[in-house]
């Protein structure tokens, strides 16, 4: 969700936006700030909105990046065989399972589509 902030030319860019502005509470796990800058620094070749992008994640989410520790991990690795999700996707799930959170996400084939996070635009216009 926050990569389609940086990358006007996503179709959920505006939705991501709507979300970030809104007044929910957002929460992010510290591995969102490197996944987040895999994609706009490395894969869109944008370093410098990357580095905005990781300082509105934490400005916006405050006390709420969420430090991956054992317990996630174990959560997580239940997840992995129960959803066949890759660790990282498993994590998130675990996070929000663990926090009664809405997961929003852009991956509609291994998350949206078994039900286990929502798009933004669902997020935003429930």
């Amino acid at each position: 969700m926050w990569a389609a902030l940086a990358l006007p030319e996503d179709e959920y860019h505006s939705a991501a936006g709507s979300l970030v502005d809104s007044s929910e509470q957002l929460m992010a796990l510290d591995l969102t700030l490197f996944e987040v800058a895999n994609v706009v620094a490395f894969k869109a070749r944008k370093p410098q909105r990357a580095r905005r992008l990781l300082a509105l994640i934490v400005k916006r989410c405050g006390n709420q990046v969420l430090r991956v520790d054992l317990g996630l991990h174990d959560s997580a690795i239940d997840a992995v065989a129960e959803h066949g999700l890759t660790a990282y996707d498993a994590a998130y799930v675990a996070a929000a399972q663990r926090n009664g959170w809405t997961l929003v996400s852009l991956d509609i084939a291994d998350l949206v589509s078994k039900g286990l996070a929502v798009t933004p635009d669902a997020a935003v216009y429930p």
